[in-house]
């Protein structure tokens, strides 16, 4: 793929995003797309959020629970890029029918990184001194692909699926929990949905962030102290609408809760 059509799929993905509406999957068009050149694509996607005035904030892993990835027919993790739009308050109503199009929510354990982190050659115990503290989140992931018929090139280029995200009102030092075994509970509208532990992500979150961090340093791309670091769904996708309310509780970490509107 030359970087003409690079561009072009990136400016499409973005203005599918600006337009909330949906494009035919990359895949079914290009074959021979490359998750190389996805990456391409997705930082096109990027450059013209920044702008707009984006800024970025952080990054996330996504695909990195085994339900998650059958769930959309995937085998391996990605990564996207959080800027400050895409960020709530606890508390803060989530006006995803203004802003998203086919919107699924997601537990999962955000990291608030004090230091840098460049790979590659970065292991959990560097993952762990780097982390100012963890926090319980909900991810709403949303796919400017129609339908979610997405291959991993797909969800690469279209920012990692990237929606919103809210983060909970307490913080922990990732060594007063075991992020291993930490369990999740996630409710919505006051039932029971699912239930989740920090091995579903890769093993461990710790995990996901090693694994982030050494990826982006295979593009010359660091992790950077200040900066939410989102680890992965440790259970099953949600589909959200108006008028949802969803609350996630983390053993040892706290919890958040989110409504939408």
């Amino acid at each position: 793929m030359n970087n003409e059509l690079i561009q072009q799929c990136g400016d499409e993905l973005y203005a599918a995003q600006r337009n909330r509406t949906t494009v035919q999957p990359l895949t079914s068009r290009y074959s021979e797309l490359s998750i190389e050149e996805a990456y391409q694509i997705s930082l096109r996607l990027l450059e013209r959020r920044l702008a707009d005035g984006e800024r970025v904030i952080g990054k996330k892993v996504g695909l990195t629970s085994k339900a998650v990835q059958t769930m959309l027919g995937v085998d391996q993790p990605d990564f996207g890029y959080l800027t400050d739009r895409m960020a709530y308050n606890q508390g803060e109503e989530m006006p995803i029918g203004e802003q998203l199009i086919q919107p699924k929510a997601e537990g999962e354990i955000a990291f608030i990184l004090k230091k840098d982190l460049m790979g590659p050659g970065i292991t959990n115990a560097d993952v762990l001194a780097a982390t100012e503290c963890v926090m319980p989140c909900f991810e709403v992931v949303d796919s400017r692909i129609e339908n979610w018929q997405i291959r991993i090139q797909d969800t690469v280029a279209d920012n990692a699926s990237c929606g919103l995200f809210v983060l909970g009102d307490r913080a922990v030092s990732p060594r007063q929990v075991d992020l291993t075994t930490c369990g999740m509970v996630v409710e919505k509208n006051g039932v029971l949905l699912s239930t989740g532990a920090g091995a579903a992500a890769l093993g461990s979150p710790v995990n996901c962030v090693t694994w982030l961090a050494n990826t982006l340093g295979r593009f010359g791309i660091g992790l950077k102290a200040g900066e939410v670091i989102l680890s992965g769904s440790l259970v099953p996708l949600e589909p959200v609408k108006p008028g949802d309310f969803m609350s996630v509780s983390i053993g040892g970490i706290g919890s958040a809760s989110v409504r939408f509107i």
